[in-house]
């Protein structure tokens, strides 16, 4: 059994994590991509923290679309306070006081008519601490990265088992056609002797022409040399599974050489059964290939 530690990239990540004063949940769902893109969802005052959260994701993830969805929520709510700008206050004072002086307004000037204008007088709320915040999200992304390494692992297991017994398969195929090769150059070299008994009339058959067209045709069909690198890359194959690192990539280039070595085999073989063995081969390639769509 060949060990594998492949990744999907599809999978679904959650963590949350509680302080006195907020609650956070940071959830992730990937899916295939050919790189690394991170999309963060989070509330519009906390976007400083955004190229902070996509680096962190982006360092434990090598390839997939990740949505990142982030609640904050506070348990109690945020001081708050009166605040007067003395300046402006004074400012739309004089201008009031010029226009009396100006205008023959009998009006007093007094608290209630400037507390009307804009921005004298104004509620503020103390701002969030952006480092506390990051410390509380800091741990709820973090368990959100583990479970989705988790969920991606689990779905790796599960493409693990398939692309195995494919792979099991599809040797085992290579070794049927590697063994049918040899019959078919005799079985060409016995039906085109009683094609020749046949039109001759039992007459003498020209021996010398009968080998050269036998070996013309073992010539053209044969097909040792793809065997030999169809039986390489598969093992090839094998033992880029092993690898703990990102092998998504290196398992598509490899399916693309495999795939290109069973159609020269096709073209070359003048044999039905390899043929037939050819077609079914190709489907359990096609399928495999499927399956590394999904690895990261």
């Amino acid at each position: 059994m060949v060990k594998i530690l492949l990744r999907s990239m599809t999978g679904y990540g959650r963590g949350e994590f509680s302080t006195d004063q907020y609650n956070f949940t940071v959830e992730m769902r990937s899916v295939n991509h050919r790189f690394c893109e991170v999309v963060v969802r989070i509330p519009r005052s906390f976007s400083v923290l955004e190229d902070k959260i996509r680096k962190i994701i982006q360092e434990k993830v090598a390839r997939g679309r990740i949505e990142v969805f982030i609640n904050i929520e506070q348990c109690q709510e945020r001081g708050r306070k009166i605040k007067v700008d003395k300046g402006l206050a004074l400012s739309y004072y004089s201008a009031l006081k010029e226009l009396q002086d100006i205008l023959p307004i009998p009006e007093e000037i007094g608290l209630g008519m400037l507390s009307k204008f804009p921005e004298i007088i104004k509620l503020e709320e103390d701002k969030e601490d952006i480092d506390i915040i990051w410390q509380g999200l800091d741990k709820a992304l973090e368990l959100a990265l583990d479970f989705l390494r988790e969920s991606r692992i689990a779905e790796g297991l599960r493409l693990q088992k398939d692309i195995i017994a494919r792979l099991e398969l599809l040797q085992n195929m290579v070794q049927e056609i590697e063994q049918r090769s040899p019959v078919v150059v005799e079985e060409y070299a016995k039906r085109l002797r009683d094609r020749l008994v046949e039109v001759l009339n039992s007459g003498e058959i020209d021996e010398t022409r009968l080998a050269m067209e036998v070996a013309l045709l073992a010539d053209k069909s044969n097909i040792t040399e793809e065997l030999v690198r169809l039986h390489s890359h598969l093992e090839q194959f094998s033992c880029i599974l092993e690898s703990q690192d990102a092998v998504g990539r290196k398992l598509d280039f490899m399916v693309q050489e495999i795939n290109r070595e069973i159609n020269t085999v096709g073209s070359k073989a003048n044999d039905y059964q390899i043929a037939h063995q050819v077609i079914s081969i190709k489907s359990e390639i096609e399928k495999i290939r499927e399956q590394i769509q999904n690895i990261e």
